[in-house]
């Protein structure tokens, strides 16, 4: 482990098929006024929104409702919640929903008391928190993000076309997360897929930087292990409640800054996608796996020590007989044939990319410096072309 760091979460997890009943002693923790925030609806048709609302009910909570969050949150239905929280003087936000939901309720905790425009401070010049933030409490019905133990939260300018995430501090991350596996079971299978990828990626972008010997490393390919077991366990049998309770409990430790401990990070499949994602709107994870087998073939020789650790300690790539390199490559095609085995989207063009947005997509790219190959504008430019 290099470096110095400090390491503390203050989010609160209840698991399991009761963990909905631990809401009644969280809410006595908050004054009256809840802000009620989910997607599209999905919820009235799965029953949790009932089930939420009889909870808010018996414990006297005034309800103020904010609906339609859409998958990629935009800069407008940020304004529109900041409004209803300032003017119900909301007590705590409670996200119900996937990622989308839960980042997007980060962000109107923090931009409704902000006394200037919330997108220049928070995601353009990426300021730190000055103002009141509003408690905010999840209850996670898709996993993939980890935003129900962190302090993230993206949202999308389509004027600029510009998808940013803002990472805040302790103070946002969530007071607590209720983590139902069931919750999951009726999502469908393509934002289960691309749920899956996005937990991939999220190790994958902190287990591919640094060359020593890091026990974040260690616990990356454990978990990277068990989401390629149970992924393959529940696009067979979606309600596989042993394949779903470990995926949701992956993509909580995928990204609730331990494994990042000791490590330089990489994150330019995140980049890269998100940009993909301001132009397109195509689901998040989707992005991420369209773009990242252009991407690590890119920058393998670069870290290649790491690829053939990672083909043979996740893959179990035989190395008998071959080159480093041809070990890194295997490791390689086997992640490909996993990610077409569960179904994910490989190709851009799948998701409504075009030869003349990509100009576009590498100039709305932010290039990260912590891999194990900075990129420039043209090398984004010719993994975008290769993703086609």
């Amino acid at each position: 482990m290099l470096g110095n760091f400090e390491y503390s979460n203050p989010t609160k997890l209840y698991f399991g098929e009761n963990s909905l009943d631990f809401l009644n002693q969280e809410l006595a923790k908050y004054g009256d006024n809840v802000m009620l925030v989910y997607g599209g609806g999905s919820i009235k048709k799965n029953g949790i929104y009932d089930q939420v609302v009889n909870i808010l009910k018996a414990n006297n909570k005034n309800i103020f409702e904010d609906s339609g969050v859409m998958p990629n949150p935009t800069v407008e239905k940020l304004y529109e919640g900041c409004k209803i929280a300032k003017e119900n003087n909301v007590d705590l936000i409670l996200a119900v929903g996937g990622g989308s939901v839960c980042d997007y309720s980060k962000a109107v905790s923090v931009s409704a008391y902000c006394e200037e425009d919330p997108w220049d401070k928070y995601y353009l010049r990426m300021e730190d928190v000055d103002n009141k933030i509003i408690p905010v409490g999840c209850v996670l019905t898709m996993v993939g993000t980890g935003s129900e133990m962190n302090g993230g939260a993206v949202i999308t300018n389509h004027e600029t076309k510009l998808k940013i995430g803002h990472v805040f501090g302790d103070n946002v991350f969530p007071k607590f997360s209720i983590l139902n596996p069931t919750f999951t079971y009726t999502l469908p299978r393509y934002q289960m897929v691309a749920g899956f990828y996005d937990i991939m990626s999220h190790i994958l972008e902190q287990y591919f930087s640094g060359d020593d010997d890091n026990t974040s490393d260690y616990i990356a390919e454990g978990l990277l292990k068990s989401l390629i077991n149970s992924s393959k366990v529940a696009i067979k049998d979606p309600e596989n409640y042993e394949a779903r309770s470990n995926i949701m409990w992956i993509a909580t430790w995928a990204l609730n800054t331990l494994i990042a401990k000791g490590k330089a990070t990489d994150w330019m499949v995140h980049m890269i996608g998100q940009s993909v994602g301001a132009y397109t709107d195509a689901t998040h994870g989707m992005t991420l796996a369209a773009v990242s087998m252009a991407y690590y073939h890119h920058i393998m020789e670069a870290g290649l020590p790491k690829f053939k650790r990672y083909a043979i300690n996740v893959w179990n790539v035989n190395p008998e007989g071959k080159t480093d390199l041809e070990i890194a490559n295997a490791g390689l095609d086997a992640m490909e044939a996993w990610m077409n085995e569960i179904g994910l989207v490989m190709n851009l063009t799948d998701l409504g990319v075009k030869e003349d947005m990509l100009e576009g997509i590498a100039d709305g790219t932010f290039i990260n410096q912590g891999g194990y190959k900075v990129l420039t504008h043209d090398e984004i430019v010719e993994i975008l072309k290769e993703s086609m």
